[in-house]
């Protein structure tokens, strides 16, 4: 699918400092969406702030993942940090009021989650591999979620998690160690905790980049690469393109 001057753009928030990462998630959101560079745009939040965002002029937002966690000390923070969640926490807000097209890859679980009151904290952080998504019986009926296995791989890591989420918000997927691994709220707003967008030299690319951020001791990186070859990660991806199809619209 590609969009034409007739249709409004799909928007990535990306909060990936480092070149190689954020190129890297950047061309596998619009491989996998099935999106071009005309029809995905991309602000990067670490090298300047978000602006102005009229919702109207977007099909949905799309948030990237990346190092930082909102469940954090605020004196923990960068102040990049801290500048990225005072502009995107109040856009999210909005995005949740409107019920407008969002999805939020990983850090999409924490910022999405601090919105709608979810217990957001690090009991249930996953290592960086392979992970056993399972889905719920409410994710049948979901348009993003209908009609994948059961039971599939996906690839994440990830420090802070949702541990408990508001009674009216859809609980999609979870995993033996992480009991959020996907929500709905509204109709519209969705959040993973794994990541849709990673595919096997995906992972590899982010286990270099980030193998000095605490995630993993890093004389485990060669190995870590090498568990996350072997497997087949195949349906993740569908959710993507499954976003950008139903909520591409005529501007």
């Amino acid at each position: 699918m590609r969009t034409d001057v007739d249709h409004a753009p799909f928007l990535l928030l990306s909060i990936r400092g480092e070149d190689a990462a954020a190129d890297d998630e950047y061309r596998a959101m619009m491989r996998f969406a099935g999106l071009d560079a005309d029809s995905l745009h991309r602000i990067r939040l670490t090298h300047r702030p978000l602006g102005m965002i009229d919702l109207d002029d977007w099909s949905g937002i799309i948030l990237g993942g990346g190092p930082y966690n909102v469940s954090d000390a605020a004196e923990s923070k960068s102040e990049t940090q801290q500048r990225v969640e005072s502009e995107l926490l109040p856009l999210i807000a909005d995005i949740v009021e409107r019920d407008f097209p969002f999805l939020g890859c990983c850090y999409g679980v924490g910022t999405l989650g601090s919105i709608i009151g979810a217990t957001v904290d690090r009991t249930y952080s996953e290592p960086v591999g392979a992970v056993t998504i399972t889905l719920t019986p409410q994710a049948h009926d979901d348009p993003l979620f209908s009609g994948l296995p059961d039971v599939f791989d996906a690839y994440g890591g990830h420090k802070e998690a949702a541990t408990s989420l508001p009674p009216d918000v859809v609980r999609l997927a979870e995993s033996s160690d992480c009991p959020v691994q996907a929500f709905r709220v509204g109709a519209n707003v969705y959040a993973t905790q794994f990541h849709p967008e990673l595919d096997a030299d995906g992972i590899c690319t982010r286990i270099d980049v980030y193998k000095n951020h605490g995630y993993f001791a890093p004389e485990t990186a060669e190995s870590l690469k090498s568990a996350a070859r072997q497997h087949n990660i195949e349906h993740p991806p569908e959710i993507l393109r499954r976003f950008a199809r139903r909520y591409l619209r005529r501007r």
